[in-house]
């Protein structure tokens, strides 16, 4: 496995120079943070035109946003990385981020701190790299999100069909009876903290490509990605503990996952002794809703929403 590391802490935000409230509101300004070995890669002024650097592997852009694969080498070292940039975002978030820039109104920002979250509470989740904002002028917000690839690992929606083929019937059930457990100790986590993921679907969860033909205990091996939506939730969490739990139901819809893994799930996430039968109608309710709602896309659309879920996934196709 081809371990997620992190060079050294991330820097303090930095600030352009001279950051005053009419300097971002008649010039703008940029705020940046990012690890120690990001300016070795990009070099020192990176933020002046990393909106602009060509990233054709695994592009996806839509919306004002785009993200996509970069690799960067330099005296014979590599790293690769996933650039999220958000080229225009609500107006309310640029006067926002003008009026009190410190509390970090754009996705960029946002899924940095709940990056840094996720990891302090141990879900293992790709290490943070850079980040910058570019607040102003007049409002203007747009930002960007440096993510370290996960080199050498498939998300769920592709590696359990794959593992259903290299393992023999009851190996490839002591398999999935690890990964089940983790999957739910995961979510059981979040939840119990009233922290919601918002898409949490198969192809967010992610595991070394080795472990695809063995047996093994994934706990501390399963990364959840795609965190820019994580949210504290401590008043609705019933809301989004229906959507996240619905979302991963309707994601099991594939080759290598049956009505007992649904059920292991099921009962590890509710704990010894614990039932909700209440909890699995709104599940179910809200399940035959993404059913009734992918029913009626086009093919084109299927397509494309395919697409997207692939280039947020963070990591190498192979």
């Amino acid at each position: 496995m081809n371990q997620v590391r992190d060079n050294g802490a991330a820097a303090a935000i930095m600030p352009s120079a001279r950051d005053s409230f009419w300097r971002r509101l008649l010039r703008g300004v940029c705020r940046t943070q990012e690890r120690g070995d990001w300016k070795e890669f990009a070099g020192d002024d990176w933020a002046q035109g990393i909106m602009q650097v060509d990233v054709t592997d695994q592009f996806h852009a839509k919306q004002g946003r785009s993200s996509g694969r970069l690799i960067l080498k330099i005296e014979g070292k590599r790293l690769g990385v996933f650039l999220k940039r958000h080229y225009r975002l609500p107006w309310w978030r640029g006067w926002l981020a003008t009026l009190w820039p410190g509390k970090g109104w754009s996705p960029a920002r946002q899924e940095w701190r709940n990056l840094h979250w996720a990891q302090g509470q141990g879900v293992p989740a790709p290490a943070k790299v850079a980040v910058a904002e570019y607040i102003g002028p007049w409002g203007k917000l747009q930002s960007f999100l440096a993510i370290e690839e996960l080199a050498g690992m498939l998300p769920l929606h592709e590696a359990i069909p794959r593992a259903a083929q290299l393992l023999d019937r009851d190996t490839f059930r002591r398999w999935k009876k690890n990964l089940v457990a983790e999957l739910a100790r995961i979510t059981r986590m979040l939840h119990d903290r009233r922290y919601f993921h918002k898409d949490l679907y198969l192809c967010h969860f992610f595991i070394p490509q080795a472990d695809l033909d063995r047996v093994v205990d994934f706990r501390g091996r399963l990364y959840l990605i795609d965190l820019h939506r994580l949210a504290h939730h401590p008043w609705a969490c019933l809301r989004w503990q229906v959507k996240d739990l619905a979302q991963l139901l309707y994601s099991s819809e594939l080759d290598g996952v049956d009505l007992r893994d649904r059920l292991r799930f099921w009962r590890m996430y509710l704990g010894p002794g614990r039932r909700a039968c209440w909890l699995e109608r709104l599940i179910r309710f809200k399940w035959r809703r993404y059913r009734g709602h992918n029913q009626k896309r086009s093919p084109r659309r299927e397509q494309e929403e395919s697409l997207a879920c692939a280039s947020d996934s963070n990591g190498k196709k192979t």
